[in-house]
């Protein structure tokens, strides 16, 4: 089957729409764009096709219903921002798919709501049981309370995050470009438009260059990144330009607009998709070649025996990055012994970790089940 017919057979799509469209650049939020991406996800779902939205913009809609023509930098500001901003586009978008009868319903994620396992859950049962309902949930970050430590970074992350938690089929990230191009076309107007490619192709970064989007935190490199992390629950990317007429109809029915960024790779299982979304490591164990080879090559647990150093702060169950000796992150997991004790035991075997600690639990530092290696 064709890419873009199998693109067409989705029956699960998340959907993310930046803060430049929907504030028409900063200058108010956009009622007729949204009526019409409403009306056009609402025709899906009377096609049975299910849909989330990730929608940014909270913040660009506080600033123009505050007055504030200019990003502020104070934390604070931004949280009062994104306060004001998020109920009023609550407030659009429940009129806009209220005309199509589409109930819809605000979710509000944050790190932590991901990175915890229960929470995780209670996210994905909850979204899920949404879906059956036949709402639209409307995600976006947490902007009001949200901090740097558990901040996801961009809405693009969080789409891509979202499409893991409930195994979406695909996720269109619809931006203020056409797609992905080999170059800047604002730099370089011979720059052509990357109709295909796989999602773990290495160029695709370079090509990616920067946003000089003032409204959000995203560019064209943070869509790239999207697609790697929704392509580990086996979902395809489109990323399009959000201007284009029927937009979101035509890329659902498999039409080739956009750029389509496809998963090279068999699904994760979903514990092994919840290791990879947790975005905050809490510090590193070093490797030998030894248990380099062990991780990569044999799919085995990480032992003390093959750790030479601990790096940071961590408690048990904590996420921690697993590196080699030039310091490149083999894999990362969940820690079975915090910082201190793992100071203690690093290159001993696990018969002395009663002599060392005072007690043994687990053999392994990091068992194979709690460990994701990078690039896989």
């Amino acid at each position: 089957m064709q890419a873009r017919q199998k693109l067409a057979a989705s029956r699960r799509w998340v959907i993310k729409i930046g803060s430049a469209l929907l504030t028409d650049n900063g200058r108010g939020v956009n009622r007729e764009a949204i009526s019409r991406w409403a009306a056009e996800m609402a025709g899906l779902r009377e096609a049975g096709i299910e849909v989330l939205l990730v929608s940014s913009g909270a913040v660009a809609a506080g600033m123009d219903r505050l007055g504030w023509r200019r990003r502020p930098e104070s934390i604070h500001q931004l949280q009062a921002a994104a306060a004001v901003g998020q109920s009023h586009l609550v407030q659009v978008y429940e009129q806009a798919f209220g005309h199509f009868g589409c109930p819809t319903a605000q979710i509000l994620l944050d790190h932590d709501d991901l990175s915890n396992r229960t929470r995780y859950l209670n996210a994905r049962s909850t979204l899920r049981t949404l879906l059956s309902l036949g709402a639209v949930p409307i995600v976006n970050e947490n902007d009001t309370v949200v901090t740097d430590e558990i901040r996801f970074g961009d809405n693009d992350t969080l789409a891509a995050l979202v499409a893991n938690l409930v195994e979406a089929d695909a996720l269109l990230i619809l931006t203020d470009a056409d797609g992905l191009f080999t170059e800047d076309p604002r730099d370089n107007p011979a720059a052509t438009l990357i109709h295909e490619a796989s999602a773990a192709d290495p160029s695709l970064a370079a090509m990616a260059g920067g946003s000089r989007s003032g409204l959000g935190r995203g560019g064209m490199s943070t869509k790239v990144r999207a697609a790697q992390l929704a392509a580990r629950s086996g979902a395809a990317t489109v990323i399009a330009g959000g201007a284009v007429d029927g937009v979101i109809r035509r890329v659902c029915a498999g039409e080739q607009l956009g750029t389509l960024l496809q998963p090279d790779a068999d699904p994760m299982t979903a514990r092994k998709r919840w290791l990879a979304g947790q975005l905050q490591l809490r510090g590193s164990l070093f490797l030998d070649p030894g248990a380099e080879r062990a991780l990569r090559d044999q799919g085995k647990s990480l032992l003390a025996v093959g750790v030479t150093g601990v790096e940071g702060r961590f408690h048990r169950g904590e996420l921690v990055a697993c590196r080699n000796g030039a310091g490149e992150e083999v894999a990362r997991g969940l820690v079975n012994y915090d910082s201190a004790e793992v100071a203690r035991i690093v290159g001993q075997p696990s018969e002395r970790f009663a002599e060392l600690l005072g007690y043994r639990d687990d053999d392994e530092l990091i068992h194979r089940d709690n460990l994701i290696l990078q690039g896989r």
